[in-house]
């Protein structure tokens, strides 16, 4: 096996897991907060899959899909544009609704580009440094890797309250 089908195996996973916890539910549920600081499902999974987008067209030279496709005019979100959710206040993870469909349309995007990035990568390509603000300097690697962990748990978070709701 090549590490690029065990990152392609690891965005699929990413993938499963979005989707099941985003599946069939409404607005109103995905917004849905366990606590008053608490994320929300919709803001989780628009969150990592920024994080996706951001990182992923970094490192691919390329436009995020937040702007190349407009979802950033689809989401109608009141941030700035280049918001990632990162640093995000409780009323700012508060300000995040939207439909199941516009969640799983912008992460299948991100999704399918990323899939189409690392599918033929080699081995010697994940020792590019691709950030050199870091000591030491961050490889491909280390970033695509970084990229699945926050994704895996930031969906398994949203599993969680959707867990919850549904035992409600």
């Amino acid at each position: 096996m090549r590490t690029a089908d065990l990152l392609t195996d690891a965005f699929g996973r990413i993938q499963e897991a979005v989707h099941a916890a985003v599946e069939d539910l409404s607005p109103d549920e995905l917004a849905t907060r366990l606590d008053p600081d608490a994320n929300s499902i919709a803001w989780l999974v628009w969150h990592l899959t920024r994080i996706q987008d951001d990182h992923v067209s970094d490192v691919a030279d390329e436009e995020q899909l937040w702007f190349s496709d407009d979802w950033a005019g689809r989401f109608e979100l009141p941030f700035p544009k280049k918001a990632t959710g990162y640093g995000h206040s409780t009323k700012q993870v508060a300000k995040v609704r939207a439909s199941a469909d516009l969640l799983l349309g912008y992460y299948d995007a991100v999704h399918a580009r990323s899939l189409t990035y690392v599918q033929p990568l080699t081995d010697p390509d994940l020792d590019r440094i691709v950030d050199e603000a870091w000591s030491p300097p961050v490889t491909l690697g280390v970033r695509l890797i970084s990229v699945v962990a926050e994704d895996l748990q930031h969906a398994g978070q949203a599993a969680f309250i959707r867990g919850v709701l549904e035992r409600a």
